[in-house]
C-alpha cells in the first residue's frame, strides 16, 4: 500500500456514506433543525466532561456532516470543522444554515491541519467517536494538535476503545475474539463492509476501507510526547452506536454496551489533556 492509497479508499468510502448519513435512517437532521437546543447524543454524552466551552474557539477534526460541530456551537464555542469529504462538508453548512449557526469549515486532511488552518489558533481541539481508526500515525495526529492549540488549550477525545477495534464479532456463536491488531500497523486492515452504522436502504456504494487501530498507551504516549500534560482518562463500557449487532443493546439514550456481563470489555474511552501555558 503506498502513502496514499488509504487515503483514496477511504475518501471514496465516507464520501458514499454521506447520503446516507443524511438521509432519513441517517444523524437525525430533523432534530437539529426542530430544536435549537438538540445536541448529539456523542456531546451530550461529553457535555460533564466537556465543561463550559462558551467563548472558547474549538476545531472540530474529522468533523463529517457537522451533528457534532453543532452541537459545540450550541454550547456556546466559535466552532471551526475540518473534513477530507466535500460532500460532507457540504451537507455540514447547509445544516448550520438552516439552524441558524455559525461556523468554519474547511476541506483538508488532519495532517494537514496546522498548514490549512495556521498554528496556536484554538482553545481546544475536539475529536469524536469514530475518528483515530482513519490515521495510520497516532504519533504524527498528536503533534498536529499540540500545534493546532494555543499554550493552556485543551484536547477533548472520545472515541471507539483499541480493544473493542481488535475484536471479531462476525463467528456467528455470540463469541468475541481478538483477531484483528491492538497495536498500530503500518498498512492498517483493509475491511468490506456493505452497511453503515445508520438506518438506510442498499449497500454503499464503494464499500473497501482500510482502518488503523492504536493501543491506548499508544495514544497516551503521542499525546505526553506532543509536550501536552494528561488531565482526564476513562474508559466506558458503552459506546454512541451498535457496534456489535445482536450483541448490544441500546443502554441509554444514543449508548449501547453488551448485553451480556458488559463489564467484560472496554468499548470506549475519554481522554483529556492539556497544551502547558
Amino acid at each position: 500500500m503506498s502513502s496514499d492509497d488509504y487515503r483514496r479508499v477511504n475518501h471514496a468510502n465516507w464520501e458514499a456514506r454521506v447520503p446516507l448519513h443524511t438521509g432519513a435512517g441517517g444523524y437525525d437532521l430533523d432534530a437539529f433543525r426542530a430544536d435549537p437546543a438538540h445536541l448529539s447524543g456523542t456531546v451530550a454524552f461529553d457535555r460533564p466532561r466537556l465543561g463550559d466551552i462558551a467563548g472558547l474557539d474549538v476545531v472540530h477534526l474529522q468533523c463529517h456532516i457537522g451533528t457534532d460541530t453543532l452541537s459545540l456551537a450550541r454550547l456556546g464555542a466559535r466552532v471551526t470543522g475540518l473534513d477530507f469529504s466535500g460532500s460532507a462538508l457540504a451537507a455540514a453548512r447547509e445544516l448550520f444554515a438552516e439552524c441558524g449557526a455559525e461556523g468554519t469549515f474547511v476541506e483538508a486532511d488532519v495532517y494537514e491541519a496546522t498548514e490549512v488552518l495556521g498554528r496556536e489558533r484554538f482553545d481546544l481541539v475536539y475529536t469524536g467517536v469514530g475518528a483515530l481508526c482513519w490515521l495510520p500515525r497516532i504519533r504524527e495526529w498528536a503533534q498536529v494538535v499540540a500545534g493546532l492549540l494555543r499554550p493552556g488549550g485543551g484536547l477533548f477525545v472520545r472515541d471507539g476503545h483499541p480493544v473493542l477495534f481488535s475484536l471479531d464479532d462476525e463467528r456467528g456463536d455470540g463469541v468475541l475474539s481478538i483477531e484483528h491488531p491492538y497495536f498500530e500497523t503500518p498498512e492498517g486492515v483493509r475491511f468490506e463492509t456493505k452497511q453503515s452504522y445508520v438506518d438506510h436502504e442498499g449497500e454503499i456504494e464503494w464499500p473497501t476501507t482500510i482502518e488503523f487501530n492504536h493501543g491506548l498507551a499508544e495514544i497516551i504516549t503521542a499525546v505526553l510526547d506532543a509536550g501536552m500534560q494528561l488531565t482526564a482518562i476513562e474508559e466506558h463500557d458503552s459506546t454512541p452506536w451498535c457496534a456489535l449487532p445482536g450483541l448490544m443493546e441500546e443502554h441509554t439514550p444514543h449508548e449501547w454496551r453488551l448485553v451480556d456481563r458488559p463489564e467484560r470489555v472496554p468499548m470506549s474511552f475519554t481522554l483529556q489533556a492539556v497544551r502547558p501555558a
